[in-house]
């Protein structure tokens, strides 16, 4: 793997740092199995480009993808939570009717933006290298929203959401409003899905309707990497695994797939997810075998 592709797989990793933060807060947090990620992925990514190329503020497009993302959230739990709809099924639903929106917002199932205005564009003057200024600017804002998230968490509010999650009937019991609770988490979650979107999209220069095609399944590789590789205690190191998880699962991807003596091929890319989910998964009890052993002894 050379510098510029190394580079890269930073940038991807951070940005999907976003989504395994986003994969923590529904899944970890909330309880909720959320499969609206792969819809409001390229939903963010969809309304970002559209408002750029209509001469909009990439700012305030990446914003506004950002709301996009939270609403598609809200209609997922609110599927739930007002019809009693499954969670999975529900954001399954909500998922299905987001690729005919963003088809909808684009007009096409793809837009370029690589010559249009974007968030990188005030710091492309001072002679940083792309390959460098990409990760710099993709690490800032993640770890920007990852301490905020983390701040919001331990909270008294995000404290009730934790616990809505952990005991919904122990929750109400204490007065806790669990619906509210479960429509702001969903909201959040899929916001940052939105954000990631956007970045995606101003730093891959297009959007595509097919981007969000097994974004969950990252998602949740990078969550399980950063859990087990990381340590978690405390809200503050449980959100930064799931950010160094994911730059972590893509720099592997990336190895794997320049490795020349392994023989891999970017066809390959969900063989190697699924063989880096496995490790990451058998990785905890292979580190503590004492453990293991007297389990298997009582």
């Amino acid at each position: 793997m050379n510098l510029i592709a190394f580079m890269g797989a930073i940038e991807l990793g951070l940005v999907y740092g976003l989504i395994a933060l986003a994969v923590f807060l529904s899944f970890r947090i909330l309880d909720f199995p959320d499969l609206t990620i792969d819809g409001s992925f390229p939903l963010g990514a969809a309304v970002c480009a559209t408002m750029i190329v209509a001469g909009y503020n990439p700012f305030l497009a990446s914003g506004i993808a950002f709301l996009a993302g939270g609403i598609a959230g809200l209609i997922t739990a609110f599927l739930n939570l007002r019809f009693k709809i499954l969670n999975l099924l529900a954001s399954i639903l909500t998922m299905i009717a987001l690729y005919s929106i963003n088809l909808r917002i684009m007009g096409r199932p793809n837009i370029a933006i690589i010559s249009e205005q974007t968030i990188l564009t005030p710091f492309e003057g001072y002679g940083i290298p792309g390959y460098y200024l990409k990760p710099i600017i993709a690490a800032i804002i993640v770890f920007i929203v990852a301490l905020i998230v983390a701040r919001f968490l331990n909270s008294d509010y995000g404290l009730a959401m934790r616990s809505t999650g952990a005991n919904q009937k122990m929750a109400r019991a204490q007065g806790i409003d669990t619906n509210k609770t479960t429509y702001v988490g969903m909201s959040l979650s899929n916001a940052l899905v939105g954000l990631a979107g956007a970045l995606f999209a101003q730093m891959n220069g297009f959007a595509d309707i097919t981007i969000g095609t097994g974004t969950i399944v990252i998602g949740l590789a990078a969550l399980i990497a950063g859990e087990a590789i990381f340590s978690t205690r405390g809200m503050l190191m449980a959100v930064l695994a799931c950010i160094f998880g994911s730059i972590v699962y893509r720099i592997a991807i990336g190895l794997a797939l320049n490795a020349d003596s392994i023989g891999l091929e970017p066809s390959d890319l969900n063989l190697v997810t699924a063989l880096l989910v496995t490790i990451a998964l058998v990785l905890p009890s292979a580190k503590n075998p004492l453990k293991k052993l007297m389990k298997r002894r009582n």
